[in-house]
């Protein structure tokens, strides 16, 4: 029964790979991937960042804190020392996460100096010492997030020979932001957005590695652009910023557009459904902005949509701020039926 299980995990989040919504850090806590699940049953969410030494060292195991509605779902992992991650990925899984990732691909200087992130692109045989431990000590898959390559590495060389290294140690499944990262002279949010875009590069990896599952990252911005890099050979597609600030435009439409599901929900219906969880959330002493500030942009495109942004904004940090705050955001919105976001609109 435990091997059905884990068999089932694995194959859960090979699927829902297909679309994925990228961890982001201060951004896709359990909040936030609680409230994207009621857009999308199928897509994959990831953790934020979770470093190795925070939970072997620190013992910070609430970082791992998620509710069983949010699967599938993966855990990203931060860490350098092989033994560490192993001991860290075995945390993850007894937490029941569906998948571990590693993050090789976060430029911020914090990362930097832990040794970790994007600057192990640097050092591929330890990555893939770390990899063959995590895989050692996981039930479930393990996986890993990339850039092309950083500073004034040449991508064309440097990521076909990180995928082959990686590989060998295991790891079947990548998510390649297609972007340089450059540690030095660029801030985290540059390395976002100034580095150019190859994605020529990963279709061409995809290619070179038949046998990998490769997901592109990076500048996607709707539904039917992650859709094309499917349709175009691609096992995957993830989505950062974009289903974080239009959550309704991405997700509401990705189990019928990606999945092939029915049964697309309103942003007003998804609103609605959180309700109960906001409840809990301050019935159990915690704040009601800690849930809302993820849900700003539940309306964007849509009439009254700044309307419930400002009131959210603008009541919900206040002390005591209570459910009264959250039923007022949601009476202000038009009570019409409410077109479908452009990008779904298009795929309709």
């Amino acid at each position: 029964m435990a091997q059905y299980t884990e068999n089932k995990r694995k194959y859960n989040a090979i699927n829902a790979a297909r679309l994925s919504v990228a961890p982001m850090m201060d951004w896709t806590d359990r909040h936030c991937r609680y409230f994207h699940r009621l857009m999308s049953r199928s897509v994959l969410l990831y953790t934020e960042m979770v470093t190795a030494p925070a939970l072997v060292r620190g013992g910070a195991l609430h970082l791992l804190d998620h509710a069983p509605a949010e699967h599938p779902v993966a855990v990203q992992l931060g860490g350098s020392d092989p033994a560490e991650l192993a001991r860290a990925t075995r945390l993850c899984c007894e937490a029941g996460y569906d998948e571990v990732n590693l993050n090789v691909g976060c430029p911020s200087d914090k990362v930097q100096s832990g040794a970790f992130g994007a600057v192990l692109m640097k050092t591929p045989s330890l990555v893939a010492e770390c990899v063959a431990a995590m895989r050692a000590a996981a039930t479930v898959e393990v996986t890993v997030k990339c850039r092309i390559g950083v500073d004034d590495q040449d991508p064309q060389e440097v990521l076909p020979a990180f995928l082959q290294t990686i590989s060998a140690a295991g790891a079947t499944r990548f998510t390649i932001h297609a972007r340089k990262a450059w540690l030095q002279g660029l801030s985290p949010k540059e390395n976002r957005d100034v580095p150019p875009l190859d994605y020529d590069l990963v279709h061409e990896m995809k290619q070179a590695f038949p046998e990998l599952h490769l997901s592109v990252n990076g500048g996607i911005g709707t539904l039917t652009e992650a859709k094309g890099f499917l349709e175009d050979g691609l096992d995957g597609a993830m989505i950062g910023r974009a289903a974080y600030h239009d959550p309704a435009g991405i997700l509401l439409g990705a189990d019928e557009e990606i999945f092939g599901q029915p049964g697309r929900k309103t942003a007003r219906q998804v609103a609605e459904e959180m309700r109960p969880y906001i409840a809990r959330h301050l019935g159990a002493g915690g704040r009601l902005h800690a849930v809302t500030r993820h849900m700003l942009g539940l309306f964007a495109g849509r009439p009254g949509a700044r309307t419930w942004r400002r009131l959210l904004s603008e009541g919900a940090a206040g002390p005591g701020a209570g459910l009264d705050v959250f039923d007022a955001a949601l009476e202000a919105m038009p009570p019409m039926p409410e077109p479908l976001p452009v990008d779904a609109a298009q795929n309709a």
